[in-house]
């Protein structure tokens, strides 16, 4: 009789599972495409930008400031100076809920970095109240009803009193159209309109 207990011993091939064929599958054309040394490259990420020194009068308060220069305005604003009264919306420049005054202009602080405006004035939706007293547009948003949940407002506020300043709207279609870049998923738009006409007829 053959002893068999050497052959007991002796496990069979152990075959890759359906995952691991999988996984090796995918690297395989990805490391095999990458140029020489990039694996090693990969797991070091490169140095930060140098740092930039950026002056910025904000709501009236000057700010001497040294910032990594791929931050943006909003993130600033946000993240650095706690003026929260600014909203990240899309991010990308479409919902409007970022816009802040730089020099009276309306902007997107989103899709801006803050050293591009060394010098420059800054006016957020925080920087429009004076002396305690709402700006006449606060006041208008509040009389018309100008919102419901709120998250677009102070955008819509601040476009709203770059577009008067600016002069060109002389009807509520113009105001609708110049109005355009800022949306409000409440459907308030009417609400906003009245409320911009409302202190464009003041004295």
């Amino acid at each position: 009789m053959t002893n068999n207990r050497a052959d007991r011993n002796v496990h069979p091939a152990r075959h890759p599972t359906r995952r691991e064929v999988v996984v090796s599958g995918v690297m395989v054309p990805i490391v095999m495409g990458l140029p020489s040394g990039a694996v090693a490259q990969s797991s070091t990420s490169a140095p930060a930008p140098e740092a930039v020194p950026t002056s910025l009068t904000i709501n009236g308060t000057p700010h001497a400031l040294t910032l990594d220069p791929r931050t943006t305005l909003l993130d600033l604003l946000r993240e650095h100076l706690d003026l929260t009264g600014t909203k990240k919306g899309c991010d990308q420049g479409q919902c409007g809920a970022c816009t802040v005054l730089i020099d009276g202009r309306r902007v997107n602080s989103c899709l801006t970095f803050a050293v591009m405006y060394d010098g420059a004035q800054i006016t957020t939706i925080e920087g429009l109240v004076a002396n305690g007293a709402l700006h006449p547009l606060q006041q208008a948003f509040i009389d018309h009803d100008a919102f419901q949940c709120g998250y677009c407002t102070s955008g819509q506020i601040c476009s709203g009193v770059g577009l008067i300043a600016e002069g060109r709207a002389k009807t509520a279609d113009d105001i609708r159209e110049l109005m355009s870049g800022n949306i409000c998923r409440c459907g308030a738009y009417t609400n906003i309109v009245a409320a911009i006409q409302q202190v464009m007829g003041r004295p």
